[in-house]
């Protein structure tokens, strides 16, 4: 039910796929202005949680052994892509803004997203199938999260003046 509302309001999920980005982005600027981290961090590890979850729960078994399909789509059209791209998007974003290394999480997120679809293809009993799509959308995902990340820790370092022992 859920996944045929979607599909027939697309333009719809757009839009809220945005419009959550930038509050997201407010929030995660919020919390780190006001020194926040502990919030931040227990963000994140809702946020891998949910990422665990979602690509690791068992689907059903699948007939076969490995199986893994190679494609590369074009990021923000469909509405399975955009799901993909906001899957690692909030752990980066969080993660990266409560440690200041926004390039480091998005290192070992994109290493997570490859992880799992390496799982997925290995254990049929999880019914999952291993896609490239799905890497390359969770990479695009993370590498926003991470430029998000790198703008707000700029602008923090730019507004609290570095103090001056003397």
């Amino acid at each position: 039910m859920i996944s045929t509302f979607l599909v027939e309001h697309a333009p719809l999920v757009r839009i809220g796929f945005w419009v959550a980005v930038a509050a997201a982005t407010l929030l995660a600027w919020g919390l780190l202005r006001f020194r926040l981290r502990r919030v931040l961090l227990s963000l994140s590890a809702v946020a891998l949680a949910a990422v665990l979850v979602l690509t690791l729960l068992p689907d059903g078994a699948r007939p076969g052994g490995v199986t893994c399909t190679v494609q590369f789509s074009v990021p923000f059209r469909g509405i399975d892509t955009l799901a993909n791209v906001a899957m690692l998007l909030p752990l980066v974003l969080f993660l990266g803004t409560a440690t200041n290394r926004p390039l480091t999480v998005l290192t070992g997120a994109v290493a997570l997203s490859a992880v799992v679809e390496f799982v997925q293809a290995l254990a049929p009993v999880l019914g999952r199938r291993c896609d490239t799509n799905d890497w390359f959308m969770n990479t695009v995902g993370a590498v926003l999260g991470a430029v998000i990340a790198l703008v707000i820790c700029a602008l923090e370092r730019r507004r609290r003046p570095i103090a001056v022992s003397g």
